[in-house]
């Protein structure tokens, strides 16, 4: 009998040794950063640089605390140049016994570590051995679980797939979204390292990573920009609350905490949404047409014609500003395009200006005081709330919503009679106060803030589902990218909104960046080949530019069941049976309006489903309308034919849900499949 070779278990034990050191030393910089805080509280600096550095210590300290359990390294690099040999371990975060100390641990974003990713038998950058490690899934870290390895000796040329990133590609999607830094691929890596000011939109085809890559640029721009994003912000903006539950651990995995995760509707959510509109009328006011008429609608309140000339009281003496010069100025303000609020108060400062200049012609310079006294003054104010009113947002859009009269001049040669029609309010409140916004609302509303002044923009902006957005939806978010920069993900064959976009090119102009390069990711990682070439043909029918995706599984499985019209509660209970039976999560999706009765069938069979907002369930039942971005092991569709007739773009609806499926998917339909 042939004895084991000792050398890769010897290999496997003398990891084991160094991850309990980067525990060791890990636990050590916590409680490090904890007294850093303590003694920063206590520095001899100024007020304002002790906030700065106490801000900073405590920022440092709550991030390595709020650090989730885990491996401290998945992969090593041998590196040989002229100087020395050395070997790199890579994690998700810099470990070290000591700041001036060789680091124990590599974060996967520092420079050296690119090779990880890029190195190849043709180009080995350096590289003599690549080494992956296999942990055991789940592991909060545990030395103990670090069960096997997997070198690729790149110095002689040797390349070969690696069998450890497959398996954990492959492993079950159990709970939230995983993040993907040990297995990062060539392409990803490029999109992922892309400079700060660079935007870059993915065409990302399912199952590529699309959504892992812009988490993971991310995490890459805090790293390398801290101050310069920390000081702007990051925004990751998803599709809805369920999709931000289940990528909510990616970021803070990767070290980084305090990145604001929301949707589109929170950031812009002026007023509550108690009102629903007609698709008609939802898709005319997401129409990029709708900026130009609000402007118009705003603008028509500012006018100096016919107010006469300003009297302006100082003591006893009045200072006139003749009608004519109110005229000139307000024109030439106009003429500026600063945003209205900015603009009112040209207006008021140039007619102080005007003020100001006779009144020192008479007698000398004037005081600051002075001149803050005649800004205030009623009949400075009084005019200027005359030609250049104050107004809200609200007040603006509700005025046009309400008076056929204003819409009509506002969409002069914009909108048709039928677009207008579909607008306005047929039950006008008595104030925009108590009006009943909805959530196309919304968007008009931002559109108005933004004209009236600019909203606190983000140093980047990462957009996901982006093929859903509306014209008027991509202008909200330039507005808060204005100074910054944008990472875009989506796939066009899954836009399912009424408006979702047919070409990139018509989205990165509406979001303010029409010269951004498109990248494409066809090449999937986690829907099986089977699963894929199953919604491929669905493809002809989507009406968009979109090359077929292909998968490197050769793995999963895919069943069609078709059942009689009556049976198929009872094929759905079987799926679902069979599927718990095997290992990973189990999504159940049919048609919105379908779903609670499939619920009540899964519940009399004494099956637990819970919903979409619970992404560490075993079972999930989920309407096909909210299922976008989520995963599954097992993904059991119900009646496809329902879910691509319950909306206008009900195809590219069930092209999402047949690619939600990681391992496995059922198919059980009675009507014939619309593929």
């Amino acid at each position: 009998m042939t004895s084991p070779d000792p050398a890769p278990q010897r290999a496997l034990a003398e990891e084991r040794a160094h991850h309990e050191r980067c525990r060791a030393a890990l636990a050590a910089m916590v409680d490090g950063a904890q007294d850093q805080v303590v003694t920063g509280e206590d520095v001899s600096a100024s007020g304002a640089d002790a906030e700065v550095l106490g801000y900073r210590l405590r920022s440092h300290a709550k991030e390595l605390r709020e650090l989730p359990p885990g491996p401290l390294f998945f992969g090593r690099l041998d590196l040989a140049d002229a100087a020395e040999e050395r070997s790199l371990h890579i994690g998700r975060l810099r470990v070290t016994e000591h700041p001036a100390a060789p680091p124990l641990v590599v974060d996967w974003r520092a420079p050296v570590s690119r090779a990880f990713y890029q190195a190849t038998a043709r180009d080995p950058l350096g590289v003599t051995v690549r080494r992956r490690f296999g942990w055991a899934p789940g592991s909060p870290g545990d030395s103990a679980d670090l069960t096997g390895l997997e070198d690729e000796h790149l110095g002689r040329g040797e390349s070969r797939a690696s069998a450890l990133v497959a398996r954990e590609i492959e492993r079950p999607r159990v709970g939230p979204m995983r993040d993907i830094a040990a297995t990062i691929q060539p392409e990803q890596d490029d999109l992922v390292r892309a400079g700060l000011t660079t935007t870059v939109c993915v065409q990302g085809a399912p199952g590529t990573g699309k959504t892992a890559v812009g988490l993971h640029r991310a995490a890459y721009l805090l790293y390398t920009h801290p101050q310069r994003i920390r000081r702007g912000g990051l925004l990751v903006l998803g599709p809805n609350r369920a999709f931000l539950r289940y990528i909510a651990e990616v970021l803070p995995a990767l070290g980084e905490t305090g990145v604001r995760q929301s949707t589109l509707t929170e950031e812009i959510a002026r007023q509550p949404v108690t009102g629903t509109d007609g698709e008609r009328t939802a898709a005319v006011k997401h129409d990029a047409r709708m900026a130009e008429v609000l402007r118009r609608a705003l603008y028509a309140r500012v006018s100096a014609d016919g107010t006469g000339d300003l009297a302006v009281p100082d003591g006893s003496y009045r200072w006139r500003v003749p009608a004519g010069e109110l005229t000139r100025i307000v024109e030439g303000v106009l003429a500026e395009r600063p945003p209205y609020d900015t603009g009112r108060e040209r207006v008021r400062a140039r007619i102080v200006r005007y003020v100001r200049d006779r009144a020192e012609r008479r007698a000398g310079p004037r005081t600051p005081a002075w001149t803050r006294r005649i800004e205030r003054s009623r009949a400075v104010t009084g005019r200027l709330d005359a030609v250049w009113p104050r107004v809200r947002p609200e007040e603006v859009v509700a005025a046009l919503l309400t008076d056929p009269a204003a819409l009509a001049a506002a969409a002069d040669g914009l909108l048709d009679a039928d677009e207008q029609k579909a607008l306005l309010w047929r039950r006008p409140p008595r104030s925009w106060k108590s009006a009943r916004w909805s959530a196309a609302d919304l968007v008009l509303l931002d559109e108005t803030a933004g004209l009236l002044a600019h909203p606190q923009g983000y140093g980047h902006v990462v957009v996901d589902e982006a093929q859903d957005l509306s014209p008027m939806e991509c202008r909200a978010i330039a507005r808060r990218a204005a100074f910054g920069s944008l990472t875009v993900l989506g796939d066009l064959a899954q836009g399912t909104t009424p408006w979702a976009a047919r070409s990139w090119r018509a989205v990165l102009g509406h979001l303010g960046r029409p010269d951004a390069e498109v990248t494409p990711l066809t090449t999937g990682f986690r829907v099986p080949e089977a699963v894929l070439a199953l919604a491929n043909r669905l493809l002809d029918r989507l009406d968009v530019d979109v090359p077929p995706a292909r998968s490197l599984r050769g793995d999963g499985e895919l069943t069609i069941r078709q059942v009689g019209s009556g049976e198929v509660p009872a094929a759905v209970v079987a799926a679902v049976r069979d599927a718990l039976a095997r290992e990973g999560s189990i999504g159940v999706i049919a048609a919105d309006a379908d779903l609670p009765r499939v619920r009540e069938t899964l519940a009399a069979a004494g099956i637990a489903a819970a919903g979409p907002e619970e992404p560490a369930a075993r079972v999930c039942a989920v309407p096909a309308g909210v299922v976008k971005g989520l995963e599954y092991d097992h993904v059991v569709a119900v009646e496809p034919a329902a879910i691509a007739e319950a909306e206008t773009r009900g195809p590219h609806r069930l092209y999402v849900v047949l690619t939600r499926a990681v391992s496995r998917l059922d198919v059980i339909h009675a009507r014939p499949l619309p593929f």
